[in-house]
């Protein structure tokens, strides 16, 4: 793929002090129900994400991996501890406050691809900023379908698009506001290995070529190999973290933590 043109919508970033974790939680813990019931779906997690990398957090079932990622995202409220994404304090904010955020600096990517199946790919794609009453940049739009490939089917509905297809919509939408943060969570679960690998290929892409900030969930170790770094999760808690990983050392990881 080209480079970005000095200037150009590919030439901006996805957060505004690379210097900066583009998120930290700090002793986060959540508890789902109440009682004897009561089960601790995270257990006073620190652990604090780079900005302009891609972060893998996988685990066995139940380890609490989406809890974290909801609760990264502000989609969920933690029980004790805090969230800290682009220097807003989460635990702070109101309901209203944590709706601006998602809406203006967080993208999200779901395995579930969650298109609208009445709008044709090109209004899901700016669906976001028309949400927001924001007038979308066709530059950044035209640029993101080129490098996406999917310049030809913007005026088809998701029946009418792959499985592939659907998901590289859903990563358009997800990048159109230029979100400080992309969360994905199982964004190849849906599609088969091929496919599953070309969309990896590339959110890397857009890790590379517009510093964008990745954090990703998967419970599949090849797909966490090709993230900068893998965060495990075992029993709500961290217990492993592995930069520049390799597929070799993922499995091992896996194998050692969970069997």
């Amino acid at each position: 793929m080209p480079a970005p043109v000095p200037g150009s919508a590919g030439e901006r970033r996805g957060a505004d002090r690379p210097d900066e974790p583009a998120v930290v939680a700090e002793e986060l813990s959540k508890l789902h129900g109440s009682g004897p019931t009561a089960v601790l779906a995270l257990d006073r997690v620190s652990v604090s994400f780079r900005t302009g990398a891609l972060t893998a957090i996988t685990g066995p079932s139940g380890s609490g991996k989406s809890t974290l990622l909801h609760c990264l995202a502000g989609l969920d409220r933690p029980t004790s501890g805090r969230v800290v994404l682009g220097g807003s304090d989460l635990s702070r904010c109101s309901d209203r406050q944590l709706t601006r955020i998602r809406r203006d600096r967080v993208g999200f990517v779901f395995q579930a691809f969650n298109l609208v199946s009445t709008l044709t790919a090109a209004e899901n794609i700016v669906l976001p900023l028309e949400i927001a009453g924001r007038k979308p940049d066709r530059a950044w739009r035209d640029e993101l379908v080129s490098v996406l490939g999917i310049g030809s089917r913007l005026g088809h509905r998701p029946a009418q698009l792959s499985g592939g297809e659907q998901q590289r919509v859903a990563v358009a939408r997800a990048l159109i506001s230029r979100p400080a943060v992309i969360f994905a969570d199982e964004p190849t679960g849906n599609l088969d290995s091929h496919t599953g690998h070309e969309l990896l290929a590339l959110i890397g892409e857009a890790v590379r070529r517009y510093g964008q900030t990745v954090i990703m969930v998967t419970h599949d170790p090849g797909v966490a190999a090709q993230a900068d770094r893998v965060v495990f999760l075992v029993d709500g808690k961290v217990a492993d973290d592995l930069s520049t990983p390799d597929p070799a050392h993922v499995h091992q990881s896996m194998q050692a933590l969970w069997g």
